[in-house]
């Protein structure tokens, strides 16, 4: 299936995180994302569950993929999978042309928090930090920090999300859509290749969803970001380059 944006916003330019860590870029011609013959089990009292029985994906540079799917066919493990969350039983899962599973716990934590930007359902926003150190989390974790920089982008982030005169607030005094914005702005701060975000608009209603949805591609198409997105949503599928089903543990 084949979908093209219906909406899209000319965006002023971010500034560069380059003086605050090195990030690996994909050649042109690698891969952003490329998953071989994953397979991932859960054991239950009384029984196993097969949740990923042999699936492959690929994602192209400034590539986005809607994974669709019923309720418990295994979407978020397989987005988790994806990001190095959560090791799969067997197979290989390349970022970048880099085997993450292949790395040290340590070594694939860099890795993600510099290549990898996640958005999740419920947001993950730590609730004792304002939104500026929410937001500047990802660059702290690489270890490499100019602090300036940091919060230069980190505030420049939140204004493009429409939350420049809430970043001294916590989470807890925002809205669920703003939550959700400062998620966004987040998982952008490293200037991911990646951006995984799993079911971004589902503790949103409508209006409050499409507003962070149209933030979230816009960001990502203005950046050149890949994106992964899990949803129940049509609407999220069809602003999408592409769309596969999970089911019975398999990409179609």
């Amino acid at each position: 299936m084949t979908c093209h944006a219906v909406f899209f916003h000319p965006l002023i330019s971010i500034p560069s995180i380059d003086s605050i860590v090195s990030i690996a870029s994909p050649h042109m011609n690698t891969l952003v994302l490329e998953a071989l013959d994953l397979h991932k089990r859960y054991q239950l009292p009384h029984k196993t569950v097969d949740v990923l029985t042999g699936t492959d994906l690929t994602v192209q540079p400034g590539e986005r993929v809607a994974i669709v799917g019923r309720s418990g066919a295994g979407k978020s493990t397989l987005l988790h999978v994806l990001g190095g969350l959560d090791r799969p039983a067997k197979g290989t899962v390349r970022v970048g042309g880099v085997s993450i599973y292949d790395l040290s716990g340590k070594r694939r934590s860099v890795l993600r928090a510099r290549n990898i930007g996640f958005v999740f359902q419920s947001y993950h926003l730590l609730p004792e930090m304002d939104l500026l150190e929410n937001v500047m989390l990802p660059a702290l974790a690489t270890g490499h920090i100019n602090r300036t920089a940091m919060r230069v982008r980190a505030l420049h982030l939140l204004q493009l999300v429409g939350l420049s005169d809430r970043a001294t607030h916590t989470p807890l005094e925002l809205s669920g859509g703003e939550q959700q914005r400062a998620a966004i702005a987040r998982a952008l701060m490293n200037e991911p290749m990646l951006l995984l975000a799993d079911e971004p608009t589902g503790n949103l209603d409508r209006s409050t969803g499409l507003e962070a949805l149209h933030i979230l591609f816009s960001l990502a198409k203005n950046a050149g970001h890949a994106l992964v997105v899990v949803t129940h949503s049509q609407e999220v599928a069809a602003v999408c380059d592409r769309t596969v089903r999970l089911e019975n543990g398999v990409l179609n």
